[in-house]
C-alpha cells in the first residue's frame, strides 16, 4: 500500500487529472457543439475569447500543475520503485503527460494560434472554422480519455 507523502501525491494526481478530464469533457460534449451551432463568425469569436481566458492563472495552475505533479509522481516512482502500484503510477503519468499535456502543446496550441490570427468575419475564417471545430474536438476527446485514464490509473495504484 502506498503511504505517507507518496499517498498524498497520488491522491492529488487522481484529483488534478480528474479535474482536467472534466474540463476537457465539458468542451467535447457541449461547449464545442454549442459554438458549432451558432454562425461561424460568432462561434469563432467566442472560441478566440475562450482561448485567451484559458491561459489565465485559474486554469493554467490546474493544467500545468497537474502535469508537474504527474512528472514528480513518475520520478518518485522510478526512484522508489514501490512493491505495489508501480505500473499504474507510471501509466497514469504517461497518459497525462503525453495524452493531455503533450497533445495540448503539439495539436491544440497550434490550432488555437491559427484561429487567433483570423478575423471571425472573413471568408477565410468561415472556411477554416468547421475544420477547426472537427479536428480540435476529435483531439480533445483523446485528451479527455487520457486525463480520465490517468485518474483511474492513479486510483488503481491506491488500491
Amino acid at each position: 500500500m502506498i503511504e505517507g507523502p507518496y499517498f498524498v501525491l497520488t491522491v492529488l494526481g487522481v484529483l488534478s487529472t480528474g479535474l482536467v478530464a472534466g474540463v476537457f469533457c465539458g468542451f467535447s460534449t457541449f461547449v464545442m457543439r454549442g459554438l458549432a451551432a451558432v454562425p461561424p463568425a460568432q462561434g469563432m469569436a467566442a472560441m478566440q475569447a475562450i482561448n485567451v481566458a484559458a491561459v489565465a492563472p485559474p486554469f493554467m495552475v490546474l493544467f500545468v500543475g497537474s502535469a508537474l505533479l504527474c512528472a514528480v509522481l513518475a520520478v518518485v516512482t522510478f526512484v522508489l520503485w514501490p512493491d505495489v502500484g508501480t505500473v499504474e503510477l507510471l501509466l497514469g503519468s504517461g497518459l497525462h503527460l503525453v495524452g493531455s499535456f503533450g497533445l495540448t502543446v503539439a495539436v491544440h496550441v497550434p490550432r488555437n494560434d491559427a484561429l487567433a490570427r483570423l478575423r471571425p468575419d472573413s471568408a477565410e475564417a468561415a472556411a477554416y472554422w468547421p475544420r477547426y471545430v472537427r479536428e480540435w474536438t476529435a483531439w480533445n476527446h483523446v485528451r479527455t480519455a487520457a486525463s480520465a485514464g490517468a485518474a483511474v490509473s492513479y486510483m488503481a495504484a491506491l488500491t
